[in-house]
């Protein structure tokens, strides 16, 4: 399985925040999108950086309730590990792993075209084994 097919199934939307609002806008994106990582866009640049729930976290264990007036550049990672379409499920779940991170921008020449989470890998993990589980079974049942 591909992360081409995984975002068949999850979809393409990606959410975004430009990296000169506050981080208290940021959580407020987070909060009503149900998410937790944004990408941050930036003059001339669809990805300047990804701001994440733990960096808000760490940010306020830090700083206290000032980090929310702080801009998500400030907090954002500007250093982002991403994949392609192409990338495998597998290959991207080292990917994640290795870097100790949980969400993965999916770039095409330049440009993000969606997002994948640790929760989103999990999700076609389990039902690419429930799938040949089902089919073990009803080759063993000869169906």
């Amino acid at each position: 399985m591909r992360v081409s097919n995984l975002l068949t199934t999850k979809g393409r939307d990606v959410a975004t925040i430009d990296q000169n609002r506050s981080v208290a806008d940021a959580v407020a994106i987070l909060k009503e999108r149900r998410i937790g990582a944004l990408i941050v866009t930036g003059k001339g640049t669809p990805l300047a950086g990804i701001l994440s729930e733990r960096d808000v976290v760490r940010a306020l264990a830090e700083s206290g309730a000032a980090a929310l007036d702080a801009t998500v550049a400030d907090l954002m990672s500007h250093e982002v590990t991403t994949c392609e379409e192409s990338t495998s499920i597998t290959d991207l779940m080292g990917l994640m792993t290795a870097n100790r991170i949980r969400h993965v921008p999916v770039v095409h020449g330049g440009d993000v075209v969606g997002m994948v989470s640790i929760g989103d890998v999990v999700k076609a993990r389990f039902d690419e084994l429930e799938g040949e589980k089902r089919d073990l079974l009803d080759y063993v049942s000869a169906r």
